[in-house]
């Protein structure tokens, strides 16, 4: 059954809200349509960080996954972040059935424990203190020997700040070092090695294998020289870029591969990054790359980062059960629906809008686009794919076929992540030129548009200590997200500007979703959380 009504969301990655003009490429950026529909639409911001989308607290800043999860459920499930916080600092993993028995076979069979994921406090992906917890009690549990494969961040935390984890690490490996021998293995920037998502660079997987696997590659005493050898080759590299290296082992002076019947254990928390690495070691048919060597490895996620997919089979931590969602419900009443994005962020406005469900609820009312992303650093080209994501919208909006549809510009997010400034501004202005040429084909098709964003980035691209004086020197490029609120503007074709009224007080992306139902004319649901505006 069609609606009457037709409603396209427009997610404006990593693009917040900030009032401070300095290092904000969003108001630096040429925004003529950002800036109507602000003042002639309805418009209000939405807290898209901590607490309001299931992180841990208030200083957890806000992500594409949660921020999808929140938008697609319409309420706060605890995320990864904050059950898995629960579980390895208040000690329930290491009760559980599946840590005991694993550390009884290492203990036993005298094989080594790996420890792969990225290294930073970040809490997106990852968290150190959760690492740090797992050799304690690896090390107390009578595990021998524990080996770190350590992906360097620069994203999440200040572009430059690898050696403070890497530091901190090496402290913990002092702690236990009377009765386990721990050391760092392996080492490189997370978008060299291993993090790839959605199937977008298998190379990177293949190489983050080589490296932690194989043990291949540049060769170093220390991950701290090669993280010294590679900053004064490069004194502006980003942590996330450091090419992969390998360490030599402090009782053989060799760098040592993993071997047959060796554990190792993801220790990130966040799925789009996990799963490719994860099917390597998992899938026996694997096709991707060629897995040289490939021994037989005992392999754990910190958490199941695909459900429907099962993968990984086993893990240590039980993730966030999503039910109830947005799309689902939208099938249960008949309404066609459209998703749309390159590969960088076409698994949030699916899988991650879905409640972390891979597949459709139903193909006959849904339509999955995804446009291929390039293979190129996101500042030499930071109109990534706007226009193809935008043609492909206006041409189903021109035919009708769907009643309400999500799309991701990932421009402000991906670019951001960079560091670079005017590369950000560039991006920002592609995602308002688009955002124009929606408003045109919504005027003409009778669509109304939400235009918002699933956390900040771009508005804050520099990284100042609070208390720092300003100086030239101490502007740093910020590549993490921020604790930004979003954006949020409902566009009617009818510019009847007076008849949305404010609902929701203090407003988060979990509104979203019986904002959607209230704009397509269809009931609220009292599971969501309430809608953001009434229609008078």
């Amino acid at each position: 059954m069609a609606s009457q009504k037709k409603l396209l969301l427009v997610v404006m990655d990593g693009v917040g809200s900030r009032a401070d003009s300095f290092g904000n490429a969003v108001k630096m950026a040429y925004t003529p349509n950002l800036n109507f529909l602000k003042e002639n639409c309805f418009y209000t911001e939405l807290k898209a960080h901590g607490t309001a989308v299931g992180l841990p607290s208030e200083d957890d800043m806000g992500n594409s996954e949660v921020g999808h999860n929140a938008m697609g459920a319409g309420r706060v499930f605890a995320q990864g972040a904050s059950l898995v916080k629960e579980a390895v600092l208040q000690g329930a993993l290491f009760s559980e059935k599946i840590w005991t028995e694993l550390m009884g076979e290492l203990k036993s069979s005298q094989k080594t424990l790996h420890l792969l994921g990225l290294l930073s406090d970040g809490n997106v992906h990852s968290h150190e203190d959760h690492l740090h917890r797992l050799i304690k009690e690896a090390a107390k549990s009578g595990v021998k020997r524990i080996r770190v494969h350590a992906l360097l961040d620069g994203r999440d935390v200040s572009a430059q700040s690898a050696e403070i984890y890497l530091e901190r690490v090496e402290k913990i490996f002092l702690e236990v070092r009377e009765t386990c021998d721990a050391q760092v293995a392996s080492a490189g920037g997370r978008m060299k090695v291993t993090m790839d998502r959605y199937n977008a660079n298998w190379e990177m997987v293949r190489l983050g294998w080589e490296t932690h696997v194989g043990a291949k590659g540049p060769v170093f005493n220390s991950p701290l020289e090669g993280l010294d050898f590679y900053r004064k080759e490069n004194p502006q590299i980003v942590d996330q870029d450091i090419p992969p290296y390998v360490i030599r082992d402090q009782k053989t002076n060799r760098p040592e591969p993993i071997r047959d019947e060796d554990s190792l254990i993801l220790f990130n928390f966040r799925g789009d990054r996990s799963i490719a690495i994860s099917r390597a070691f998992e899938e026996e048919n694997f096709s991707e790359f060629k897995r040289e060597p490939n021994p037989r490895v005992q392999f754990f996620g910190m958490t199941q980062y695909d459900g429907d997919l099962k993968i990984p089979k086993k893990f240590l931590v039980t993730p966030p059960l999503i039910d109830n969602t947005l799309g689902e419900y939208l099938c249960h009443l008949g309404l066609k629906q459209f998703a749309c994005s390159e590969t960088q962020k076409y698994g949030h406005v699916t899988y991650f809008w879905n409640g972390n469900r891979s597949g459709y609820f139903d193909q006959s009312l849904e339509v999955y686009k995804e446009i291929p992303s390039d293979l190129l650093s996101f500042d030499e080209k930071p109109w990534m794919k706007a226009y193809e994501i935008c043609e492909e919208t206006i041409k189903a909006m021109k035919a009708m076929s769907f009643d309400f549809g999500r799309i991701n510009f990932p421009n402000g997010d991906m670019v951001g992540h960079t560091g670079d400034l005017a590369a950000s501004v560039s991006a920002v202005a592609t995602v308002d030129l688009m955002i124009g040429k929606l408003i045109k084909a919504a005027t003409a098709s009778g669509y109304s548009l939400i235009v918002t964003a699933d956390h900040g980035n771009c508005e804050e691209m520099f990284d100042l200590k609070a208390g720092e004086n300003f100086s030239p020197k101490a502007l740093k490029p910020k590549t993490s997200h921020t604790k930004s609120p979003v954006p949020f503007s409902v566009f009617d074709p009818n510019f009847d500007t007076k008849k949305f009224k404010n609902l929701a007080k203090d407003p988060t992306l979990a509104h979203i979703a019986n904002t959607v139902l209230c704009l397509l004319g269809e009931k609220p649901r009292e599971c969501y959380f309430e809608s953001i505006l009434q229609v008078k």
